[in-house]
């Protein structure tokens, strides 16, 4: 499931980062357009990372379940303020920061206890 929601995302982002690119270039200031940019480039890499270790580690949904919700919340909330969304929508990209960080360190986790188990 977490593959196909990445996969579905991966497609968002292409189509987010060139409607930013093209549609968008000549309306929004540059302040604007560089929070856009911003959240796609999270948007992006957070779904590679998410379909990537989903397909090669499948156990280990949990976290990436985590930074699946963490990349949606920084992405979507800074795509908003780019779009004129009052300033209190801000307030949730940092929710979205940390979920994404605490993810990787659950990782980092979990990836160590499989390493020591190997050895």
């Amino acid at each position: 499931m977490l593959a196909v929601l990445a996969s579905l995302q991966m497609a968002l982002w292409i189509g987010l980062s060139a409607f930013g690119a093209h549609a968008l270039k000549d309306t929004l200031t540059p302040a604007s357009l560089a929070l856009w940019d911003t959240a796609s480039l999270y948007l992006g890499i957070g779904s590679l990372v998410v379909l990537s270790l989903s397909l090669l580690l499948p156990t280990l949904t949990r976290p990436l379940w985590l930074l699946e919700v963490g990349v949606l919340l920084f992405s979507l909330s800074l795509y908003a303020l780019a779009l004129g969304a009052p300033s209190i929508v801000g307030a949730i990209t940092p929710l979205g920061g940390l979920s994404m960080m605490f993810s990787f360190l659950w990782l980092a986790y979990a990836l160590y206890g499989i390493n020591t188990q190997l050895v």
